[in-house]
């Protein structure tokens, strides 16, 4: 019996040694073809996009309504959404996706597997749940990531696929910020965008915001406040009893994600776009004043140009 135990142990051993030496290989593979992929920055698109959403809350309605109003004419976009759902929920036909039905419940819904089969669109733009940690532990991101680019390809073979980056909840221990710098290279790229690169053909491409949230604010607080927001809590929604909800866009945020799905999708400068848009369902966003939008404008592209996954030239 010790015998067995130990060739047992020393089997499991080798087979954790493999499993393990395999993953790391192929990690290697995406690191590699990132490297290859990011050297050169996209051309900008020729016109305008038709573009596809999948996701959750941090997606929402407006924000695309935002995008197409700041995008301008010709601009198209449907989506998929749910509460907090990942990409292998979206995926997988015996998941239940939560709030499918409230969520979805608007013009601009269209399944999700039929949309990207369809080819109909330019641009599809996937995100993971938050948690990210969770994602990528219970979730399989990188697999899903790299199934829903495939599939993206597949229907358009033009398709440009895009992985947003969100951000966790502003009262998470380890500190906002400092999650939002550790969580990118440690967690959306390692652990997510570069391992789904090794399992596709479909090149990925990033939209930072949770790099624009983090930088935005940073340079808010760093003059002391700007025309009423002096924090992070002031682009955030409030709860029915008035208290900061930790983890979804107000107007501003949507407006600040906007901005920066704006200057990657179409590699311009937001500089000078409008501030006074409009929700989806039509009525005016809050909008925020004409400095603090500039603030904003010129953070999303200083923010934007700086991470060579986006696309966009420095």
């Amino acid at each position: 019996m010790p015998s067995l135990t130990r060739r047992a142990v020393l089997g499991f051993l080798t087979l954790a040694l493999g499993v393990g030496a395999y993953s790391f290989a192929r990690r290697q593979r995406g690191a590699k073809r990132a490297k290859a992929l990011y050297a050169r920055a996209l051309p900008a698109p020729s016109g305008p996009l038709r573009a596809y959403h999948l996701g959750h809350s941090l997606v929402g309605r407006d924000m695309p309504a935002m995008l197409a109003q700041l995008a301008g004419s010709g601009h198209r976009y449907d989506s998929q959404l749910g509460w907090g759902t990942s990409l292998m929920q979206h995926w997988e036909p015996d998941q239940p996706v939560n709030g499918f039905d409230v969520e979805n419940d608007h013009p601009r819904f269209r399944p999700a597997q039929e949309a990207l089969a369809s080819g109909d669109y330019d641009a599809v733009v996937l995100t993971e749940m938050v948690e990210i940690k969770d994602a990528i532990r219970y979730h399989d991101s990188a697999t899903y990531l790299a199934h829903w680019a495939g599939l993206a390809r597949q229907g358009n073979p033009q398709a440009r696929i895009y992985l947003y980056e969100t951000w966790h909840h502003t009262n998470d221990p380890a500190g906002w910020l400092a999650r939002i710098d550790a969580d990118l290279s440690e967690r959306w790229l390692e652990r997510v965008l570069y391992p789904a690169l090794g399992k596709t053909d479909a090149p990925i491409h990033l939209i930072p915001a949770g790099q624009v949230m983090a930088a935005c604010v940073r340079a808010i607080t760093a003059q002391g406040g700007l025309d009423g927001v002096t924090g992070v809590d002031d682009l955030m929604a409030r709860n029915a009893d008035g208290t900061p909800d930790t983890i979804h866009f107000n107007d501003l945020g949507a407006y600040l994600v906007a901005l920066t799905h704006y200057a990657v999708l179409y590699q311009r400068s937001p500089l000078g776009l409008p501030h006074q848009l409009k929700r989806a369902d039509g009525s005016p966003a809050d909008a925020p004043s004409a400095a603090l939008a500039a603030l904003m404008q010129r953070t999303v592209w200083h923010v934007v140009g700086r991470h060579v996954q986006t696309g966009v030239a420095a």
